[in-house]
This record gives C-alpha cells, structure tokens and sequence, in this order.
C-alpha cells in the first residue's frame, strides 16, 4: 500500500489519510440528505434519491482514490441539483425520467471529452494567475456557505446579505466551533478541523441543541423507482430546448469540476512547476465515471467536492484518502441515523476555516497586470456573489482575452482561453 500510493514520499501515514477522509465523509455527508430534498420536488423517490446519492459518491469518490490517487471526493453537485429540479423539470416541465436521460447523454459527450483529453488541454491551458483565482475563489465561496449555513449571516431584503441573528442558539454553537477550531488550527494540533467538529457536536448534543439520534442503524431504501429509468426515456430528448438542458448540464459540470479539481490541486500544492496537475486524466475520469453512474442510478450531475479540501488540511495527500471517504459513503446507507448529528453548526466552522486556508491564494496573483488582476478579481469574488463556481469562473474567462487584446498582450493568450472565452459568452447569453 505505501509502494502504491508513496505513502512516505507525500509524508502521510494509513492512519493520516484515514481521518482526512473520515473528515471529508463528515464534511460533505449532508449531501445524502440535501440532494434528495432538492429532487424530491420533482415526485422522485427521496429514499431511492438518498441511496442513489451514497452509491454514486462511494463508486466515483473510490475510483479517484484508486486510480487518479489524489484525495478528492465526487459527488452530485449542489446548484447543478437545483437546475435539474427547479428549471428543467418543474421550469420546462420535462418529466424527471426524462430529465435524467438528459443527464446521461451529458455524461456521454463527457465522457468522450475525457478519452479525447480535451478537458484535460482546458485545464492545463488555464494561466497559473487564472488558477490561483480559482482556489481562492472556492475558498471565498465556501466561507460563505459556512457563514450563511451557520446563521452568522442572512439574507436582507435591502441589502442582499447582513448579519445574522447572533443570539440564535444554533448560531452561538456555530460561533464556538469556529473559535474552538480557529484556535486548535492556531496551535498547530493536528486534525484540528475533525476535532473541531466533534468538539461542536459534543456541546451540541449537552446543550441539547442536536438531538439525539433515535437509533443506530436502518435498511437502505430500494433504488427500484429511480433505477434504470434515464436509460428508458433517452428517445424523449427530440427537441431544441431538451438539448439546450444536455448542453447546459455538460457546460456546468465540466467548468464546475474543472474549477474545483485546480483550486484543490493548488491549495494542497499538487501541481508541478508548469502549474499543471500530474494524472489529471485519471482525475477527470473518475468525474466522467460518476456522470455516467449517477444517472443510470437516479441523480442528477456529479462533480468534484470543495469539502475534499477539509480532508486535505488536516493531512489527505493520497488516492488512499478518497477510498476511506467512498467507503464511509458505503456504510453511511446503513448507518444514516448517526449522521443526523452532523448539523450546519457542526459543519459551518470547518467550512469557513477552509476558506480561510484556500484564501491565500490571493497571494500568488499578480496584481500590477491589470488585465490578470481584474480578470482574476472577478473570479475569485464571482463564486460566493453568483453562488455558483462555473458563473464564477466565466466571469474572468470572459474579461481575461478582452483586456489582455486591449493592452497589447493578445498574443500571450492561449487558443484555448480565447474558445473558453467564446463559449463563456455564449452560456452566459442562453443559460
């Protein structure tokens, strides 16, 4: 194993990788119950949804660790959710069978993509500036979801966003766990995030502000009423606006993975001195694999998870990381009553001291070249006023070949950039 996986050479250890990916399960568990909440609107089975969930995520998240070997977990993507259920199926009224099948065939052409490398050309063409805004961004936007979800901050009619209710129970226990895990972080103890969240669910559940859990173990719901039914309905996609909804959850997907495969690559420091990610084929197949399962299974697109990054700041540097978070996933379907002491309040503070880490990247822009720093700028700010990485994302892809034509700087611009910027032009214009 440590041959395979050059424990020694990334300075981890079986027990290391284990609570990295103990930590990234516990980060990222909420979306066994968020994703079938989402889709459940649709009339779709949320037990069905629940299970489809936790099999797409073990079978992806265990074949990154396995063959790409780096510690990043798959699963199906937040935002991306909310666009299958609310927009194409409740929006254009397109029957959730057939919605999925739309999915499917996204994951084809993804999967082609992938064979072809062409998303790994995209990925190596993106400017080192570019992808340093991409972590720093994710790191802004995770922060922000751990702010909102922990109630220090809310929504405002007038404002868009202010302050939450400080004096909310729940808020007061997110507000411990981030100074519990900010100090332990400060001090330099190791796995500092994971202790946090089991300091915050200890006070928690003494506090009685988490329940407890009425029992320990359950069955997994039958997958039978999701199972199979995209691959029944893939002649129902005969229309313009049908592949307008393949094009948009291929587009999504594809930069939402993208972004969030160099800004973790970046933060743990996997990239080579090029500032490009070594196995990024391999990485990019195991996203492939599970657009092709989570369909087939019954969920919508998967993509690489910002939470990995939990796992890999408390010590996650290999493949092996990703296994034990895929076979917590596994076990997690039986063991669903547990994980409902894995509250906003328990996860927020890891969230928000993520983002912190993720954060410095800002550092490593350059700032005097105008068109880097703008382009960049609105990358990294993008993501959390967008909620989205993708939107994010094609902010800056937009603006970058503008300016840097602009400034006579055209020809240090890639091809490629110059596509991506075309391409983001028009996503912005038909999504």
């Amino acid at each position: 194993m440590d041959q395979y996986f050059k424990l020694k050479e990334n300075k981890t250890t079986i027990g290391r990788e284990f609570v990295a990916g103990l930590t990234t399960f516990v980060s990222m568990a909420y979306i066994l119950f968020v994703n079938p909440s989402v889709l459940g609107v649709t009339g779709m089975n949320k037990g069905a949804v629940f299970v489809a969930t936790g099999v797409v995520t073990a079978v992806a998240t265990i074949f990154m660790g396995v063959v790409a070997k780096y510690p990043f977990a798959i699963a199906p993507g937040l935002g991306i959710n909310a666009f299958f259920a609310y927009s194409v199926v409740l929006g254009m009224k397109v029957p959730w069978q057939t919605a999925l099948a739309a999915v499917f065939i996204a994951g084809i052409i993804f999967f082609i993509l992938t064979i072809f490398k062409i998303r790994e050309i995209v990925i190596n063409s993106i400017p080192k500036d570019l992808k340093a805004a991409i972590a720093a961004g994710i790191g802004l936007f995770i922060a922000f979801i751990g702010f909102e979800n922990g109630g220090i901050v809310a929504s405002s009619k007038d404002t868009m966003v202010t302050l939450g209710n400080l004096g909310t129970p729940t808020t007061l226990l997110t507000i411990f766990g981030v100074l519990f895990t900010f100090i332990l972080y400060a001090r330099h103890v190791p796995a500092s995030i994971f202790l946090g969240m089991i300091g915050t669910t200890i006070v928690g559940l003494l506090t009685h502000l988490i329940a407890l859990p009425t029992a320990v173990v359950s069955a997994a719901p039958s997958l039978a009423p999701t199972f199979g039914r995209a691959l029944l309905h893939l002649g129902d996609i005969n229309t313009f606006k049908l592949w307008i909804a393949v094009f948009t959850f291929l587009l999504v997907t594809f930069f939402d993975t993208a972004g969030t495969l160099v800004g973790l690559a970046k933060n743990a420091g996997f990239l080579n001195e090029k500032g490009e990610l070594p196995r990024v084929g391999q990485a990019l197949m195991a996203d492939s694999v599970g657009m092709l399962v989570g369909p087939v299974l019954g969920t919508s697109p998967t993509s690489a998870y910002i939470e990995s990054s939990a796992g890999i700041a408390v010590g996650g540097r290999t493949g092996l990381t990703s296994i034990f978070t895929g076979i917590l996933f596994l076990f997690s379907l039986i063991f669903s009553p547990l994980l409902s002491v894995v509250t906003d309040a328990v996860t927020a503070p890891a969230l928000i001291l993520v983002g912190v880490l993720m954060a410095s990247n800002l550092a490593d822009i350059d700032w005097k070249n105008f068109p880097v720093a703008a382009s960049a700028l609105l990358i990294a700010i993008g993501m959390p006023l967008t909620y989205s990485i993708s939107d994010g994302i094609s902010l800056g892809f937009v603006t970058y070949p503008i300016l840097m034509i602009m400034t006579g700087q055209g020809k240090k611009v890639s091809p490629v950039m110059y596509a991506l910027g075309i391409i983001f032009v028009l996503f912005l214009i038909l999504v």
